[in-house]
């Protein structure tokens, strides 16, 4: 893998292997992307067995997954993203591959472990390394060989993400229990295997900003103090949830680390923040922070909700629940490949709003559907739908209106996502069933609940009492069928609550597209002197240098 020292973005006209150089790069960085997935639909379908196989606590569990699966994708992208452009494109990818290999092989070796829980985590946390450094390159390489069609696309190539969730959980669904769990770990082989192979000896394309001689610090300039707090604030929270796995329970509860965890990531944002003002003398784009605040939203969505989903209808479907993510994420991957028509006709903006509307539908249905399998598949395939277009479309956007701030202002985006909900937005739905549960049980079943709530506890502001799980166990079994079914009805019908963040969305999707009106309407910024013909611009109309 090489990296271009001197060439136009998009290869350049002239060069006469530029349309299958483009070509294989695109198809590359898209089964990229189908590893990324296999590693995160897999182990999301391996971490109840894992639980019951290595005698895992929730906590333990929730830190191997959603946790590190998810916030060392936002660090690598981050920090891939400061110095990918002098670092290489190629370089970068080889780290993934390493990564990806290496992750895979330590998960492996857990049952062979003495501490298994240890190894599962690391090789989790390696494999989300990977990840981010995989999207680190393919988003910046996407956009830039294709120009004039940024947001048509990275839909395209963000399909690999469910294309990649539905093959990977089929495979691993339909193996069963006939193959031990160190096989369908070993599937993310396959896609990080062939894509290994297909970028050997490819070409990368110098990134559009550096092409167009746009400076480093400009490049800072365009992501601003204001990202670099909101950056710094959630990184700081996502590496102290890394230490919290090597400390004690009771070193966790203790006044000391409770009082880091409330004002360290302050401190170091402030801090970052400050620093980055006085070097660089910005803010940074007020649209560009606002779109990072609405991707904490936009990733508790779409992401939160796909942790949860399997568990959240478990009562209604059974061990059937997983096909329902998988269902969805089927119509992701079909709907991605229709962006570009569907933008010029509405505009980015005009999806986004679309698509936070028709999400707010169908979470508010699933939780209003109770019991009724159809009802609750029907909701469940609006909800798909809704969701289809939030995460490419809203990198399409940044890319076309802040092209300045090169890999950084596109990779932070996804990375503020990831991280978010990482270590935040999966957390506070979580905190909000169980003191949604502990209400319920103590108003509908007092007498069930003083035998299994365990003690007070307050977490997000929030307080409330956690259940017991070994005095649930130790019920009768009618009892126990009710505490599950309060459960079951209390996970679901929060969806309701999820439904309000695509409702906040659509209402700042609104504002956005009444801004770009009151200027003209909505407009791409061009760096590289290329034609933002309007037939061919994904998001509407030519648009100068700013």
């Amino acid at each position: 893998m090489t990296d271009i020292t001197q060439s136009a973005p998009g290869y350049g006209a002239g060069d006469p292997t530029a349309q299958s150089q483009r070509g294989r790069l695109f198809l590359a960085c898209f089964v990229s992307m189908f590893a990324t997935s296999f590693a995160f639909i897999v182990r999301a379908l391996l971490i109840t067995g894992w639980g019951q196989a290595f005698n895992l606590t929730e906590a333990q569990k929730g830190a191997i997954f959603p946790g590190a699966a998810l916030f060392p994708f936002a660090i690598s992208i981050v920090l891939f993203s400061l110095f990918i452009d002098r670092v290489g494109y190629g370089k970068t990818m080889v780290f993934a591959w390493v990564g990806h290999i290496v992750g895979t092989v330590v998960t492996i070796m857990a049952g062979r472990s003495g501490n298994p829980y240890m190894m599962l985590y690391v090789g989790t946390f390696i494999t989300s390394l990977a990840n981010g450094a995989i999207e680190a390159v393919i988003n910046p390489v996407v956009a830039t060989i294709y120009p004039n069609e940024k947001t048509h696309r990275l839909n395209i190539l963000h399909a690999g993400w469910p294309g990649g969730l539905v093959v990977a959980g089929v495979l691993a669904i339909l193996m069963g229990n006939r193959f031990a769990w160190e096989y369908k770990i070993g599937l993310v082989f396959i896609p990080t295997l062939i894509y290994g192979v297909m970028l050997l000896g490819v070409r990368f394309p110098v990134q559009e900003r550096v092409a167009a001689g746009v400076s480093y610090a400009d490049m800072m300039r365009e992501f601003g103090a204001a990202g670099a707090f909101l950056l710094a604030y959630f990184l700081t929270m996502a590496t102290l949830t890394v230490i919290s796995v090597f400390i004690s329970a009771e070193a966790q509860q203790s006044g000391t680390w409770i009082s880091v965890n409330n004002w360290l990531p302050l401190a170091v944002g402030l801090l970052c923040s400050v620093a980055f003002f006085a070097v660089y003398k910005s803010f940074g784009r007020p649209m560009f922070i606002f779109l990072l605040l609405v991707m904490i939203l936009l990733a508790t969505t779409e992401l939160g909700t796909d942790g949860w989903i399997t568990d959240l209808l478990n009562p209604i479907f059974g061990p059937k629940a997983a096909w329902v993510l998988v269902y969805t994420s089927a119509i992701m991957f079909v709907m991605r490949f229709f962006a570009g028509p569907i933008v010029h006709r509405i505009s980015p903006l005009g999806l986004l709003a679309v698509c936070a509307g028709i999400a707010v539908i169908g979470l508010t249905s699933i939780a209003g559907a109770g019991s009724n399998g159809m009802l609750v598949f029907l909701a469940a395939t609006l909800y798909g739908v809704g969701k289809s277009f939030f995460w490419p479309t809203t990198l399409g956007v940044v890319s076309e209106q802040f092209p300045r701030g090169g890999a950084l202002t596109l990779n932070a985006m996804g990375g503020m996502g990831m991280i978010a909900v990482g270590v935040l937005g999966g957390d506070v739905l979580g905190t909000l069933v169980d003191k949604r549960v502990d209400e319920r049980l103590a108003g509908d079943r007092p007498a069930i609940h003083s035998v299994v709530a365990g003690p007070q506890i307050r977490h997000y502001g929030m307080e409330y009492r956690t259940l017991d799980r070994n005095r649930v166990a130790a019920l009768p079994k009618a009892q126990q069928d009710e505490v599950n079914a309060t459960q079951g009805q209390v996970k679901q019908g929060t969806l309701r609550t999820v439904a309000i963040l695509p409702a906040i969305m659509f209402v700042c999707y609104l504002a956005l597209i009444f801004y770009f009106r009151s200027r003209g309407g909505y407009k791409a910024e061009v760096l590289t002197g290329h034609a933002a013909n309007d037939e061919e611009m994904t998001g509407g109309v030519p648009g100068p240098v700013r």
